[in-house]
Parts: C-alpha cells; structure tokens; sequence
C-alpha cells in the first residue's frame, strides 16, 4: 500500500484504525478534527475555494443525513490540505469498510465478514477484482509505529466492482489464532494493482460464548444492585457486535472476570461496593435506551456516610467516562481525595452524545435520540450517587472539558436547581443561557490558541454571565490550546468549586 493511501485511511478515521471495529469513528469527530486541521493551515487562494467547494459537499451530506458522503467529503478535504490530490484510487480506498455480526467473538467458532462499501467512488475498475485476507496482533503503540508481522489468511476472488449492492463475504477460521486484540486486513486488487486495505479490529478470546451465558444466568440469581455489574460485559459486547459502539478501551478478558467476581460475591449474599473507598466502576441500566450504562466513581477514603459534595465531571468528543480518571495525569480523583468530593463520570450515551445539547445542528431521529439519551445518562447518574452515598445537595458541581464544557454549560442552563458550581474548560455555549443559570458560580478557562474550539466560545459567554454580574473567575492562557490548559488549572478549579454552597433551602432536587 502506497504512503498516500495509507494516510488517506488514517485521514479518514481521524484515530488509529486498528483502534476501531465495524462501528466507524463518529461523524461528530470527523467533522470537529477537520475543522481543527483548517483552522491550523489556514488555507488561501486557490485551496481556500476548492475547501470551500468540499465545504458545502459536506453541508448537503448533513443536511441530508448521508454519512458516507459525509465521510468521502472530509477525507477529500483533509487529502488537500495535506498538500494533494485526491485521486479515483483514494476515492475507492477510501469507500471500503469491513463489518461483521461480531468483532469481539469465540474463536473457537466459525467466523465471517463483510466487505462492503460506504459510498459509490468515482474510480473504473475492470471485472478482475482479487483480494488477500491477513490477519496480525493489533499494535500497541502509536499510530505510525511498525506493525507485527502478518499472517495470511486466504485469497479470495471474484469480487463484485459494486460493493454496496454486492458486499463480498469472506468465512474463516479462526481457532489457530491466539486470544487478544487483532487487526484484520483485506487488500483488493485490480489485476495485480493494489486498490486499497480495509481493516477491521477485532478481539478473540476462545470460550468467549459460554463465559457470557453463565453471565446471563448468573445476572437472574443476584440482587437488583449488583445486576447491571454482572451484565455489562454481555451487554456491551452485544453493543459493540452489532455496531452500536467501538469497541475502544473495553478490556474483553477484564470486564469478563469483573463481573465474575461480582457474581460470585452476590452469590456468597456479600455486596461488593458496599463500604467500599477510591476507584471503581459501576453500571445500571438506562430506561429508554434498553442498555447498560458505565459511570466511573472515585469515594474519598474520608468518606464515612456523612453528607458528602459530588463533582460530576463530563468527558471530551470520542473518549470514555474514563477521561476524568485515567486521563490529565490522573488529577481529578487525587483532587477528589484531597478536598473530600465524591466524584462520577458518566458515558453520556455515547462517546459524541453532548449531554443533551443541540450545538451540532443534527436534527434527525436517530441524532436526537442520542442527544436525549446523554442527557438523560447524567442526571441518572446524579440519581445513583444520591441513592448509594450521602450527598450534600448544595454542594453538586459540574465540570466538563470540550464537549463536556458544552454539556456543562447545558445542563446548568436547563436545571439550574440542581448545582451549586460549575467549571468549564475549552467550551462553547449559547450566551442566552447565561439567564437561566444566573445564580451558579462559574469557572472558566480557554487558550486564546485553541485551534479545536475557539476561545471565542468561552470569551462569549464570559462576557454575557459578567453582563448579568454573576459569580464568574476566568481564565485565559496565552499560547494555549485545547488540551493543555487542562491539568495547570484543574486544582484552581477544584478550590473554586469547593468554596461554593447553594443557600439553605436552594437545594437541587
């Protein structure tokens, strides 16, 4: 494979592929990493009207929910401005995509995919289509890194040149491949020209299938608390199965013997959480949505049943409620611990869901769906702590970075009853807002450099909360960009939040 076509595969994930499975990376983060890339080159002239023309491509594709279309029009705008051309070969490398009934599967079982494509690319191709299937241990490292040998599969031919109306399927065996994370990779061939690769990451752990039925049994034998615990795994790799969820940072062999551990507890009447302090995980399942949710919980080891403050913190674009615990050098539970919060991230739905905000103009079923459902995923959350911990209801807070500074600033607007404080980090909101959540103190910090969301989004509602003389401290970084203000001013904004109290008998519900 050529380097133009290799790039022009990562251009369109805007993540490592060997990261994803069938689920392709979300249209909301293709779309806010290829503004970020515009916004850094700053394109003139002559590319500036030809990314204008790509522009408006991807307006229409919005505008008519055709996320293929979507997907050829940003690849096609981030292959110029990379400085090239996009070719008929990019377009048709650029159209493949390999799906599955399964992605995380028995490999002692049979198995079988799809080659399909997302979109008709403008490219001639003659009736001599040939494939190679190989397969190789998905890479640990960094994109670019070398990859591990790979093992070669099949040859297959006689594929169609039509791939939406013909998907090609492909069945394999795959027992003598050993447990873990694996890339699988099918190269097409037009006579001896390579066309193009499209990969599919994919988890084998043999056994896989019976270890998730005896989840299943053991989910009806245990109480009501610890259900959800035990089904998560069953149910997420459903999710992910059926294309519902990448399978991102979800451990197969971990998650699995969590939730036997947990079973096997409730099965000796011992509830594993209970009196439990520092960092867990713990699931329930959301109404509406027919899933179970993850939320991440860090309990002060200070915690003693007493009322207690809770920060619930909001994840970015395209990662995990792991964020706030794994990420910005693991601040926030240390942060947590030392001024004695409670702290819960929730998944909000989904990686892209906004927490309930409209700000991306999606106004289809299925967008609106999502966005009411990451919404809901919160406030859930806020129930559950509330029900399994003593929590202070003047002292919740709300703290989110990028998306979830969005998220933030949307919920403090739309329940403003509810929280005492709020910070928000590299966001943007609507200035009329700023009303509604007149009585809530805020903090906020932006880089004047941000090439993701410009700190105009924060200047704006700064502006606007000063305007109606509330409690505002702001911060902005000179030089700093969308990530980086994080970690110097998340201990700021958790002494901010901890010196703020609703008044007696102003509560949040």
């Amino acid at each position: 494979m050529t380097m133009k076509r290799a790039r022009v595969l990562f251009l369109l994930a805007l993540v490592p592929v060997v990261a994803v499975a069938q689920a392709l990376p979300n249209a909301n983060s293709l779309r806010v990493g290829y503004n970020a890339r515009k916004n850094r080159v700053n394109p003139q002239g002559e590319l500036r009207l030809r990314l204008d023309s790509v522009d408006r491509a991807v307006a229409e594709a919005v505008r008519l929910g055709q996320l293929g279309e979507l997907r050829r029009q940003i690849a096609k705008g981030l292959t110029l401005l990379d400085g090239e051309e996009w070719t008929p070969a990019l377009d048709y490398h650029g159209s493949l995509v390999l799906r599955s009934d399964r992605t995380i599967l028995d490999g002692s079982k049979p198995w079988s995919m799809r080659l399909e494509q997302i979109y008709a690319p403008a490219i001639v191709l003659s009736p001599s289509i040939a494939a190679t299937v190989s397969i190789r241990p998905r890479p640990a490292g960094r994109q670019g890194d070398s990859l591990p040998a790979a093992r070669v599969l099949a040859t297959v031919d006689g594929l169609a040149r039509d791939l939406r109306e013909s998907p090609f399927l492909v069945e394999l065996d795959l027992s003598g491949v050993g447990d873990g994370a694996h890339q699988v990779e099918l190269e097409v061939f037009d006579g001896t020209t390579s066309l193009g690769t499209a990969r599919l990451g994919v988890v084998i752990h043999h056994g896989l299938d019976s270890r998730l039925s005896a989840l299943e049994a053991a989910a009806t034998t245990v109480s009501d608390g610890v259900r959800a615990d035990v089904l998560y795994p069953v149910d997420y790799i459903r999710n992910v199965n059926r294309g519902r969820a990448a399978i991102g940072t979800f451990r197969v062999a971990a998650e699995l013997a969590s939730a036997e551990d947990i079973a096997a507890a409730a099965r000796a009447r011992k509830d594993p959480f209970d009196g439990r302090t520092g960092d867990m995980e713990r699931h329930y399942s959301l109404a509406g949505a027919n899933e179970v949710m993850p939320y991440r919980v860090y309990v002060p080891t200070t915690y003693k049943g007493r009322p207690t403050p809770l920060v619930i913190a909001l994840h970015g674009l395209g990662v995990t409620e792991d964020s706030f615990f794994d990420s910005y050098e693991g601040l926030p539970p240390q942060l947590a611990e030392k001024y004695g919060f409670l702290l819960a991230a929730p998944l909000g739905f989904r990686v892209d869901g906004f927490y309930g905000s409209a700000i991306m103009g999606e106004t289809d079923a299925a967008s609106r769906r999502k966005i009411e459902l990451s919404e809901k995923d919160v406030l859930e959350v806020v129930r559950m702590m509330r029900a399994l911990y003593q929590v202070d209801t003047a002292r919740v807070y709300l703290i989110g970075h990028s998306m979830g500074a969005i998220g933030t600033w949307h919920l403090a607007a739309k329940y403003p009853d509810l929280w005492a404080g709020v910070a928000a980090f590299s966001g943007v909101g609507s200035p009329a807002s700023a009303e509604r959540m007149k009585a809530i103190p805020q903090f906020v910090v932006h880089g004047d450099a941000d090439g993701t969301v410009n700190v105009s989004g924060s200047r704006t509602m700064v502006a606007a909360m000063n305007k109606l003389g509330m409690t505002v401290t702001y911060i902005e970084v000179p030089g700093g960009g969308h990530n980086d203000v994080v970690v110097p001013n998340l201990a700021k904004a958790f002494e901010f939040l901890a010196s703020q109290q609703k008044a007696a008998g102003a509560a949040g519900r």
